[in-house]
């Protein structure tokens, strides 16, 4: 299919995705949550939209012609499915996690250092941090 035709395809996808939308306005997706009224401004779009690989983004439907996850090799970047244009700014299945709840519904910041690993400095490669540690001792 040519891009063209390709991307009225999606579009008349979205349209569609929309219509259905409308008839149960009263109803959230299941992935979206109640935001407070401040992380609502300005997120971008509340329904489905195509991104620049003409894949629709927050249809729910995670098996695309044009998406990366179809033609994945072992020599494709996961960077191609990095950044905003990947993810729906209500939508996504993240928001689902506690943390995020707490955050975007009730305005609690998460806890920092909740990931972090004390006794671990991974910004050596492995057994670097011995040797770094050796060339420090024998500075001093």
């Amino acid at each position: 299919m040519s891009p063209d035709k390709n991307k009225m395809a999606k579009s008349a996808q979205v349209q569609s995705i929309q219509k259905q939308s409308d008839k149960n306005q009263s109803d959230l997706d299941p992935f979206e949550i109640e935001f407070l009224p401040q992380f609502e401004q300005g997120r971008g779009p509340r329904e489905a939209f195509v991104n620049e690989h003409g894949v629709v983004i927050g249809d729910h439907e995670y098996e695309s012609d044009n998406s990366p996850l179809e033609q994945w090799t072992a020599e494709t970047d996961p960077e191609v499915m990095a950044g905003d244009e990947w993810v729906h700014p209500f939508k996504d299945v993240g928001f689902q996690s506690a943390e995020n709840r707490e955050y975007f519904e009730k305005g609690i910041l998460p806890q920092s250092g909740i990931f972090t690993h004390p006794d671990k400095d991974v910004s050596y490669e492995p057994g670097q941090a011995s040797s770094k540690k050796a060339e420090d001792e024998a500075e001093a």
